[in-house]
């Protein structure tokens, strides 16, 4: 995928569902992760031509995980003029060896968003921007379906009382191949993850579950998504097609 059709989904999600509004400062999460480093490059793009000013914050939530090497992040937030904070946590040593969680990634999810919020709010930030793509919120969808039996996933806007905070996410439209075809293409410079319980996860389950779904029926995650957005979901805001 090239750049310019990233920022033609992203710009997509935006005006379809009033993401960003004039004078915004949107928290950017980084995880160093292919999806979060693509909404960089995304958000950061769009600002330079959006009719709406809008200004970005890279953040990263510093897990305390041995052998994590946030330097490249540094490094490409410094070419793509975006100021970027790392947060130090011990969430890793909380998780892991203090409460050694059965299921980590409920509780570690948990406390990496109170950091990342925290943090944003600091930095004056009215926004947060997540980087959910097509593929997390169809599985997400189904994950709800079968594991709560509740019809579910995550809203492309979500306001936040507690924290009077918006949370966007701009990739909704982008599959997770783009992604990858996008990060092969500019080399963008990923930060392994080292959590021990990555690819360990009922999230991979349902990942696997799609493949063979897709595989079996041609169409199914396209038709799957459709149903979604077009499913006036509890929560979702209202979709303006064709507002371009």
């Amino acid at each position: 995928m090239k750049l310019q059709q990233l920022l033609s989904l992203t710009r997509k999600a935006v005006d379809e569902y009033n993401l960003i509004d004039e004078g915004d400062c949107i928290a950017v999460g980084i995880s160093g992760g292919k999806d979060s480093l693509a909404m960089l490059y995304a958000l950061s793009g769009l600002r330079r031509f959006y009719p709406k000013h809008f200004e970005i914050e890279a953040i990263t939530v510093d897990l305390g995980i041995p052998g994590m090497d946030f330097t490249p992040i540094v490094e490409l937030c410094n070419e793509l003029k975006v100021h970027y904070t790392i947060v130090p946590t011990d969430i890793n040593k909380i998780v892991f060896e203090i409460r050694k969680e059965e299921n980590p990634c409920s509780l570690c999810a948990k406390l990496r968003k109170g950091a990342f919020n925290d943090a944003a709010e600091k930095l004056g930030c009215n926004k947060v921007a997540y980087a959910h793509h097509k593929d997390d919120i169809l599985e997400t969808f189904l994950m709800s379906l079968i594991f709560e039996g509740r019809i579910h996933t995550f809203s492309p806007k979500t306001y936040l009382d507690r924290m009077k905070m918006t949370v966007i996410r701009p990739l909704m439209f982008v599959d997770e191949a783009n992604v990858i075809g996008f990060r092969n293409k500019y080399q963008i410079p990923v930060v392994k993850n080292q959590c021990p319980a990555d690819g360990f996860t009922k999230r991979e389950e349902i990942k696997q579950l799609v493949k063979r779904l897709q595989s079996q029926y041609p169409g199914f995650k396209e038709r799957a998504f459709s149903a979604i957005i077009n499913g006036n979901l509890d929560g979702w805001p209202p979709r303006m097609p064709g507002r371009r």
